[in-house]
């Protein structure tokens, strides 16, 4: 095969630049099918290459990987096609290859643009796809048109089911929040901040909202590179600093704290943190379970715990289960919902807080019930994750950090 051609296509597949491409012209008649056409697609977030093989009365698919995808060009080229029209971002080839080791190429401007690779049920995004969005294209998850690169396809997801969480709990920090006061958060660990970004991109871009946020991490490279990004962007209420979150500012406030995968008992920090400033929402995807593992123990379950990857599970969901009770009998009301998991990590369990307003002595609740009422029925229900939290402590014979919490 021509070098030049092998090139082509190899740059084509590895940037992610091919579009279509047609194989024509058959070299012999008794060949069944009379086309192929590969095309990218997107399928359960993974990148894939498919190839149509058109037959007189019929069109059959395969479904393959890159390299696979790359042999597959050279083979069609070399063996069955005499012709193959390449549509790429940037240009159109069409290739004759007649003797395929001295091919003949034509460059031509592009005529054809990217479309949507999923294969999956369109759903509408809060940052949609196809629309610029300025942070998503400094980060490089976007092109400068608005394409989400297909590898980044995942951490597109996870950004926009992350923002459909917070659009859900908006209406309790509205209503909680002061007045005029800009809105403060606080996202401890935060990584290299595609998560922080969309939370400013959308409470202050989209909804126009007053807020402040501080992403918070121990890296000092991380935090220059962020800082560097939102003073770009014009981003003036994102700050990030470099401290631990066990010694953040015990004066500081927040209305809403954000947490996601926190080593081990840094989310426990975290959260004390949050229910200490009386955070109206806490958004925690704990990760690395680790304290209770070397603490759990009790002698009807010794033969399961004697094996390691269940005592390991085990021992995550009772951390989670021990921290929503703690939260719990400080107020908040829990859910426990699925969030997509980042690459690195397979935790996807997300605690997500809001803080149960206190009710004035003269209020009414939802129900008719009165304040007094009302605030009875709290205190029960926060009576009750106080004794559930303590009897599973001392079933599973267990300390955890989050019990200092006060």
């Amino acid at each position: 095969m021509d070098q030049r051609v092998t090139q082509l296509f190899s740059a084509a597949v590895s940037e992610e630049q091919l579009i279509f491409a047609v194989f024509s012209a058959l070299r012999k008649k008794s060949t069944p099918y009379r086309r192929v056409t590969v095309k990218p697609v997107l399928l359960q977030n993974r990148l894939l290459y498919q190839a149509e093989y058109h037959f007189e009365k019929k069109v059959t698919h395969e479904n393959l990987t890159a390299e696979e995808c790359l042999r597959l060009c050279t083979e069609l080229l070399t063996s069955v096609f005499k012709q193959a029209n390449l549509f790429t971002a940037e240009h159109d080839y069409q290739i004759l290859a007649n003797k395929p080791d001295c091919a003949r190429i034509a460059v031509q401007p592009p005529t054809k643009t990217p479309g949507c690779l999923s294969h999956d049920r369109r759903k509408e995004y809060i940052i949609a796809d196809g629309t610029p969005c300025d942070f998503l294209i400094r980060l490089g998850v976007m092109t400068p048109q608005g394409r989400v690169h297909a590898k980044h396809y995942s951490k597109f997801r996870q950004i926009n089911r992350f923002l459909e969480i917070v659009d859900d709990v908006l209406p309790v920090l509205l209503s909680q929040g002061a007045a005029s006061a800009p809105l403060k958060i606080i996202d401890f660990g935060c990584g290299k901040a595609y998560l922080t970004f969309a939370l400013y991109y959308y409470l202050k871009q989209k909804k126009g909202l007053p807020v402040q946020i501080v992403g918070l991490d121990l890296k000092e490279d991380v935090i220059a590179f962020c800082s560097q990004v939102a003073s770009e962007l014009h981003y003036d209420g994102l700050h990030f600093e470099m401290g631990d979150i066990a010694d953040y500012d015990e004066t500081a406030r927040a209305d809403m704290v954000v947490t996601l995968h926190a080593c081990d008992t840094a989310t426990d920090f975290a959260l004390i943190k949050a229910v200490a400033w009386q955070a109206s929402v806490i958004l925690s995807v704990p990760c690395c379970q680790h304290e209770l593992f070397y603490q759990i123990q009790n002698p009807l379950h010794a033969p399961l715990l004697s094996q390691g990857i269940l005592k390991e599970r085990m021992a995550a969901l009772l951390t989670d289960g021990l921290r929503a009770l703690k939260l719990q009998e400080h107020g908040y009301d829990v859910s426990m919902i699925e969030f997509t998991s980042l690459e690195h990590t397979a935790k996807n369990i997300m605690l997500r807080c809001t803080k149960v307003p206190e009710l004035s002595s003269d209020a009414v609740d939802s129900s008719g019930a009165s304040a007094p009422s009302a605030r009875s029925l709290s205190r029960r229900a926060q009576q009750q994750a106080a004794k559930d939290y303590a009897r599973l402590c001392d079933f599973w014979q267990v300390h955890p950090t989050i019990g200092q919490m006060e």
